[in-house]
């Protein structure tokens, strides 16, 4: 499966080499924490985010909103959005004990890199009226930080099919909640980094997006605890 998914990838110009080995390798890991409901949330992820990137290319190309080479995504890249989750799949397969909270929070940072990846991308696209995430004020479209409500909601709209994964291999329980939830508070951490640090030039894209699985993960620990 893996071996497949890092061939077609490469096939049709949705990874590079080096990235297509890097989600390989973080395939395996997560597969050892999660298994197939892991190696599941890792496709649709890849297969939505590749799909809303590449939704009406030319378009957002002529907008100054498309990605470059048309969204393929290379081994940094693949690292910032699955890094996380490939981590806690090793804690999961270590600590057998922890491995719910372990595998929620995997989950969890799927959800928050779906929802920051078809918010932004298909939320450019849809948005009617756009905002700084700071001061709420109306702000270009497309600028880091910026949000509408129609990507909002898109957004949730993927971490709720994360979560839907999640709840078909783990169980039906009010997990799923902390899935949709902490992947729409890492969603919002994005934003947050985006308007304020990625702006200055403090981090980069790739940096923004490993805190915004970060964010979800823990946020998913916290709501775990809580409950």
């Amino acid at each position: 499966m893996l071996g497949f998914g890092m061939y077609w990838s490469v096939k049709k110009n949705k990874l590079t080499e080096a990235g297509a080995l890097t989600g390989g390798l973080l395939g395996l890991a997560i597969f050892q924490g999660a298994g197939f409901t892991g190696l599941t949330m890792l496709a649709l992820f890849f297969v939505l985010g590749t799909g809303a990137t590449a939704w009406q290319h030319n378009y957002k190309a002529r907008l100054g909103l498309a990605e470059e080479n048309k969204g393929r995504r290379t081994a940094h890249q693949a690292f910032a959005n699955a890094g996380v989750a490939a981590m806690l799949g090793l804690l999961a397969c270590l600590f057998p004990g922890q491995a719910e909270l372990f595998c929620l929070m995997l989950a969890a940072a799927f959800a928050a890199a779906t929802a920051d990846t078809v918010s932004s991308e298909l939320g450019n696209l849809y948005g009617k009226r756009f905002y700084n995430i700071l001061t709420l004020q109306p702000d270009q479209r497309g600028l880091n930080g910026v949000i509408s409500l129609e990507g909002t909601l898109l957004g949730l709209g993927g971490s709720s099919l994360i979560g839907l994964l999640y709840a078909m291999g783990f169980g039906w329980n009010g997990n799923i909640f902390i899935v949709i939830l902490a992947g729409t508070i890492g969603n919002i951490t994005d934003s947050l980094l985006g308007a304020t640090l990625e702006r200055r030039h403090l981090l980069s894209n790739n940096q923004v997006n490993f805190l915004n699985t970060a964010a979800g993960a823990f946020a998913a620990c916290i709501l775990y605890l809580l409950t």
